[in-house]
């Protein structure tokens, strides 16, 4: 059914595995039900958006991706109740809001979270945008599809957030940032005085450094193989720093902290690293899993070493987030000048973001935002 009636729309479409974006007129239709409709001011650009071009995970193309927007309320649904018109908004995940995961705080796991997330269509298996000859896009990703100048999240995804922060610089809160910042706070529950190792020190990772010095890590370590990302890890908390491109990771490790940190996070996805972390806890250390390989990819470690050290390894999504109360704190961490997220940005416009994508998959760029309106 046609919705060629709806708003009309520029938007950065993926229409083939691998294929560049590429930005379309198109149009979106209006909101319904608990439906907020979202003009973007910026987007950030993750991990998860080029393994879903690049078909690792199955969304149905063409599709427009784009899952860490930020941009003020145009319009919304009838059962909206605690959003309004001109509002300043974070897009997050989508959850049901329903299932015993989500009744009991953990939305991150809700039940329904593959659908609402990858899917490529409302949990109805309707799409909300049409290109210019009428023919679907496959949207709400991550329920909202933000590559593009409008996008329609639910109220519960739609975080309200502080007009005096800078709205374009916090579209990352809703997923990468918000990943790694919450794995350390949240799922990991770093102690004041403990020992942290971050493995990757890409986006996520560098959210976590930043989160255990607000934690109270005393030794915060980065394991990486680009020394830029190291050198800036340094610069935003991290006590010592690791190139394993040149020093055996886990050896450091047990030297600096004198047998192992209490906690980890693997931000690679990469299961020989995954080993390197578990090795490098200490007695009943835990170790937290971010990193998202390809599906069907396996890991290994020494069960005896994990048994006899009491060690914990748990897989982690959007860092036990509940979105509309930690990224509100995120926020106010930033604007008290405690949790310097800003530090890993760097803008591209819209025009711009098939070089972003580039910029970021050849670790130039940590953490690329798309400008896309004001």
């Amino acid at each position: 059914m046609s919705i060629l009636q709806g708003i009309a729309i520029k938007a950065a479409v993926t229409r083939s595995k691998g294929a560049p974006f590429v930005i379309e007129s198109a149009r979106i239709r209006h909101p319904k039900e608990d439906e907020v409709l979202v003009r973007i001011v910026a987007t950030g650009m993750c991990h998860t958006d080029m393994i879903v071009r690049d078909q690792y995970y199955p969304v149905p193309l063409p599709a427009v991706l784009g899952h860490e927007g930020a941009g003020v309320v145009e319009a919304v649904g009838p059962l909206v109740k605690g959003l309004n018109v001109g509002d300043h908004v974070v897009l997050t995940y989508g959850y049901c809001g329903h299932c015993l995961p989500c009744g009991g705080g953990h939305a991150a796991y809700c039940k329904e979270f593959f659908g609402r997330n990858f899917s490529g269509a409302d949990p109805h298996g309707e799409c909300a945008i049409e290109d210019e000859r009428g023919q679907p896009l496959h949207d709400h990703f991550f329920s909202q599809s933000s590559f593009a100048t409008y996008a329609l999240s639910r109220e519960n995804n739609t975080v309200r957030v502080p007009r005096e922060a800078p709205l374009e610089l916090l579209g990352p809160l809703g997923c990468g940032i918000q990943t790694g910042a919450g794995a350390v706070i949240n799922s990991l529950k770093v102690t004041p005085g403990s020992r942290f190792a971050a493995f990757g020190a890409g986006a996520v990772g560098l959210s976590a450094v930043l989160a255990a010095q607000v934690a109270g890590a005393t030794s915060i370590i980065a394991v990486d193989v680009i020394p830029s990302r190291l050198e800036l890890a340094k610069e935003l908390g991290a006590t010592h720093v690791i190139n394993s491109k040149n020093t055996d990771p886990v050896a450091t490790i047990r030297e600096i902290t004198g047998g192992g940190v209490n906690f980890a996070l693997e931000s690679t996805g990469r299961p020989a690293v995954l080993r390197q972390a578990v090795d490098a806890l200490g007695g009943l250390g835990s170790l937290g899993v971010v990193g998202a390989p390809p599906l069907g990819t396996t890991a290994e470690f020494d069960v005896n070493d994990l048994l006899l050290g009491g060690k914990t390894i748990r897989g982690i999504v959007e860092g036990d987030s509940v979105p509309q109360k930690f990224i509100p704190e995120l926020v106010d961490l930033y604007l008290q000048g405690r949790f310097a997220f800003d530090k890993l940005i760097k803008l591209y416009q819209f025009e711009d973001i098939n070089q972003a994508a580039e910029d970021s998959e050849k670790g130039i760029t940590l953490k690329p935002v798309i400008k896309i309106g004001e």
